[in-house]
Parts: C-alpha cells; structure tokens; sequence
C-alpha cells in the first residue's frame, strides 16, 4: 500500500503558503500564479488554516459584495486536518471523501513536510492498480519472472 511519504518523494515538498494578514487578493494570485488549488495560512509560520479556490467561491457567492482586500484570515478554514507522512493512500481517500476537502498538509513530528491533493491521491492509486494489473498479467503469462 502506498503511503503519503511515496507520494510526496515523487511530488516533491513544496508547500506556498502566506500569512493570515495577507489580503485575499494577494491570495488569490498566489493560487493563479502557482497554478494551485490551496494554500496553508500560517501566523508566524505556523500553520493555522487553509484557503482553498473552493472557499474563495463559497464565500463569492454568499454575499452581493466582498471586498478582496480583507485578511487571509477572514476566509480560511480552521481548523485544518493533516496526516502523516505513514498515512496510507486509502486513509487520505476516505478523509478527503468523508470532510469533503481536496487539500491535506502533511505533519510529521510538529513539521510541516508538505501537501497532497485529491488528484495526487487519485494519480498514485492509478499508478498503483496499474503496476499491481501489469504484475498479475506478467504472471499469468509467465513472462518477465526469472529471465
């Protein structure tokens, strides 16, 4: 099975960030500009929340007028929920499918060590079955095993 750790040696660790003062403007084109569909709010550089493109539409939508200069703060989401780098794909799933997030930052030891998406969960379990099918198929036949 594969875990967070897999995941994040072949994405990489990179996590864009901005501080809860930062404006929602300012957010936004941090999203845009790093072609992203999240980024962890820190204090201090800790990290206190999220602000995903989803909760910049949610709260678009519920109001007639919103200022895109207010604070990061204002609009993101806290509490965040995280996992660890031992996190199997299956785990990540079903907390993404069952809170109905799209972004986890990865925590080990108190660190921030970096962030996946529902699409890099669902990219490392294709990639997964994929290599599991190829194996089953190579054994089936007889090839690639001893050779």
């Amino acid at each position: 099975m594969l875990t967070v750790k897999q995941i994040l040696d072949i994405k990489g660790r990179k996590v864009f960030s901005a501080d809860r003062a930062e404006t929602i403007r300012a957010a936004i084109n941090m999203l845009s500009d790093h072609e992203i569909g999240a980024l962890l709010v820190t204090d201090g550089g800790k990290p206190i929340g999220i602000l995903s493109e989803r909760d910049v539409v949610r709260r678009l939508a519920e109001s007639d007028y919103c200022s895109l200069d207010v604070p990061i703060s204002a609009w993101m989401t806290s509490p965040i929920l995280y996992v660890g780098l031992n996190y199997t794909l299956d785990e990540c799933m079903s907390l993404m499918t069952h809170k109905h997030i799209r972004h986890l930052p990865v925590i080990e030891d108190g660190v921030l060590v970096g962030m996946i998406s529902i699409g890099d969960v669902v990219k490392a379990e294709i990639q997964d079955r994929d290599m599991l099918i190829s194996h089953l198929e190579q054994y089936i036949s007889g090839t690639g095993y001893g050779h």
